[in-house]
This record gives C-alpha cells, sequence and structure tokens, in this order.
C-alpha cells in the first residue's frame, strides 16, 4: 500500500472529531486516576473503568481498555497481566484507552504513581517527556516512522531507560480504522499527517521489574 492508501479516511472522519476524541479520552483517564486507590485489584480497575466510560457517553470501546499495576506495567499490548495485583501504597500504574467518541477513536494512555517512590515517579514521568520530545522532533524535522523511533530510542537511552520497541505506535480515523491495514507508526515510511497517528511509548527501568507507557495522538 501507498502512503495514501495507508492514510485514508472514511466519510465521518475530521479533525475536529479526532480532537474531541482526544479531549474526551483524557478526560476519562482523569476520572479513572481520581477512582484507583492503594488496595485495589487489577480487575476491579478494569471493571471501574467501564462505568466511567458509560457514564461519559461513549460509543463504544475500540481495543480492550488496559490498567496495569506494578509488574504488569513491562506487558505489551498483546500481553495478559500475570495474576490480578493489588495496588499498593507505593506502586505504579498505568491506563490505556482506545474508545470510539462520536465515530472518531480516541486512544491515549499514561502512567501514575502512588505513594513516593522517587524511580517510579521519574519513570512515569520520562515517559511524558519522551513522548513530548519525539512529538516535538516530529513536528520540527517532519521525519518519517522509522526515524522517529529511532531518535526515541536513542532518547531513551540518554535518559537512562530502555524504549520497547515492539511498541512503535499505529493509525486511527473515524471508525474502523483497521480496514486500512497500515501497520506500525514506527514502519510507515513517510511523515505521519496530523492527526492519524497514534504515537506510543514504552519505557522500562534498567533494573526493577516496572515500567511506564505514554500515548497520545500526533497533532
Amino acid at each position: 500500500m501507498s502512503a495514501i492508501q495507508k492514510e485514508a479516511v472514511g466519510l465521518a472522519y475530521s479533525l475536529e472529531g479526532m480532537l474531541h476524541a482526544k479531549r474526551k479520552t483524557w478526560e476519562a483517564i482523569d476520572e479513572m486516576v481520581r477512582r484507583i486507590k492503594p488496595g485495589m485489584l487489577e480487575s476491579e480497575a478494569l471493571l471501574m473503568g467501564l462505568e466511567v466510560l458509560t457514564e461519559l457517553g461513549m460509543d463504544r470501546i475500540w481495543h480492550p481498555t488496559k490498567i496495569r499495576f506494578g509488574e504488569n506495567t513491562l506487558k505489551t499490548f498483546k500481553q495478559p497481566s500475570s495474576g490480578d495485583p493489588v495496588l499498593g501504597e507505593n506502586d505504579i500504574f498505568f491506563i490505556d484507552l482506545g474508545v470510539v467518541w462520536d465515530r472518531h477513536e480516541g486512544d491515549s494512555g499514561a502512567t501514575f504513581t502512588t505513594g513516593n517512590d522517587p524511580e517510579m515517579i521519574a519513570c512515569a514521568a520520562a515517559a511524558k517527556t519522551l513522548f513530548d520530545q519525539v512529538q516535538d522532533y516530529w513536528r520540527t524535522h517532519r521525519v518519517a516512522g522509522p526515524e522517529l523511533y529511532r531518535y526515541a530510542e536513542e532518547q531513551a537511552s540518554a535518559m537512562g531507560w530502555v524504549l520497547n520497541l515492539d511498541i512503535k505506535g499505529h493509525r486511527v480515523s473515524d471508525f474502523p480504522h483497521a480496514i486500512y491495514r497500515a501497520g506500525d507508526l514506527g514502519n510507515f515510511e513517510a511523515c505521519p499527517n496530523v492527526g492519524l497517528w497514534i504515537l506510543e511509548i514504552q519505557i522500562a527501568h534498567p533494573t526493577r521489574p516496572f515500567g511506564a507507557f505514554y500515548e497520545d495522538l500526533l497533532a
């Protein structure tokens, strides 16, 4: 497929629709974070997340909600969580939502901490910092997907973290984007256009069993 075909959209698509979906997804994440407390099981957080999305009036979920506690923050999207961990008083967790709002796909995620473990706090912050650096690099240099993730790996290493290169971003659109079979952002051999691609960043602590995740729309 050509780059033009890989960036095709449906009749319902609009950039404003994508930005609205982004705002609603972050609203949902913010509300879930307010409700997640130490002592909660990961499975309980997932059920709570569905309640929040229903309350906010989603159209539907387009990819399974992922809420990962503790060591499960090292898991990739397709890997199941290990067990059903309880969130600790000094712990780390992330939320990854893929939700349709008004026919457009929102897909955002971020990492949060409980307590005061300095390395967990630094890891969560680093995922967001790295995302911002890579997004700024895209905006400034207008590079293709492989160069974005080469730069991401370089910056992660310089910051002291390990970038998971099995996670390389993907298309979004008016629902369903999957009909375009566009592949990963990290393999897209053109400069990604605004409002069509999700940049995913997943890092791991170099020695301790946890990581952090951040993703959002390139816009």
